[in-house]
Order: C-alpha cells, then structure tokens, then sequence
C-alpha cells in the first residue's frame, strides 16, 4: 500500500512542477534578466549532467580528457554529431591502449 501511495506522491510533485510555470506566467516575460536566465537553464542542466559523466565514463581522468579535448575541437569546427563522438570515443580508446 505504501508503494502506492509513493507513486500518488511522486505524481503530484511532478505534476505540479510542470503545472506551476504554465499557470503563474501567462503573460510573456518583459524582464530582460529573467528572460536571459531563463533561456540558458536547458543549457546549464545539460552540461550539469553530461561533465561528470564524461569525467568518470572511462575509469581514467586522462583518456576522459582527450576524449574531451577532442570532441570541443570537432565540435568547434561544425562536424556533424556522429563524426564527433566517433571520434572522441576513438580518441579515448586509443589514449587507453598508449597509457
């Protein structure tokens, strides 16, 4: 019974975070610094949550930087997307057959 009621909880919250912005902001934002903060919060979560996993994604700090060091570059210079993660993964496992 207490699952049940976990999930009934677990609902509500998420419920009420998606809800709240949608009722508490009908109007467009005029305030330019709320809007600025706004746009890049997709921005800062993702990077939030994708650095560390990147950092601890191959047990070795060295070949995660490589891997790093290597997609930013790729990245930089518009490759597409597969280009780029092929090539840090590649960039990662070679450094980790050389150390």
């Amino acid at each position: 019974m207490s699952l049940i009621i976990y999930i009934a909880v677990m609902a509500g919250v998420t419920y009420l975070i998606r809800m709240i912005p949608f009722t508490a902001f009908r109007k467009q934002i005029k305030f330019q610094f709320f809007r600025s903060f706004l746009y890049y919060i997709p921005y800062a979560v993702l990077s939030a949550m994708t650095i560390p996993a990147i950092f601890y994604s191959t047990g070795d700090m060295a070949t995660a930087a490589v891997g790093t060091v290597v997609a930013v570059l790729l990245a930089y210079f518009d490759l597409p997307l597969i280009v780029v993660a092929l090539a840090a993964s590649a960039a990662a496992l070679i450094t980790g057959f050389i150390i």
